[in-house]
């Protein structure tokens, strides 16, 4: 005789929400980009890692233990091209999210997208 383990579904509580993880991102940009700071190619793959790795680890210490967190950064200078990004994602509308934030000056912009998915 099988047993099947039941996974149940997160509560309200336990749901990753997109608002707390749009101002942890706020956050992680604002400290390590400010409002001064110069784009420089040789600076922006340490940046990017950093600012990833900034966002993963405070959206994990939100304590959502069945959670698997994915943070994507794109950091370009802005020398007057424009630019189009879009994603496409399979998940379960009802306990996964995402949240964007775009943050730059004149000089640079910065896109971090983090996404939150319930293993079930």
């Amino acid at each position: 005789m099988s047993t099947k383990a039941v996974i149940e579904p997160p509560s309200y509580h336990q749901k990753a929400s997109k608002g707390r993880m749009e101002e942890i991102i706020k956050e992680v940009q604002q400290e390590n980009l400010g409002d001064n700071w110069k784009y420089t190619s040789d600076d922006a793959t340490n940046f990017t890692k950093k600012i990833s790795d900034d966002v993963k680890n405070r959206l994990r210490d939100l304590g959502l233990s069945r959670y698997k967190f994915l943070v994507q950064v794109t950091l370009g200078q802005k020398v007057g091209e424009g630019m189009h990004m879009g994603m496409r994602c399979l998940w379960d509308q009802d306990t996964d999210a995402f949240a964007t934030v775009i943050h730059g000056s004149d000089d640079y912009f910065c896109s971090v997208t983090a996404y939150s998915v319930y293993q079930y």
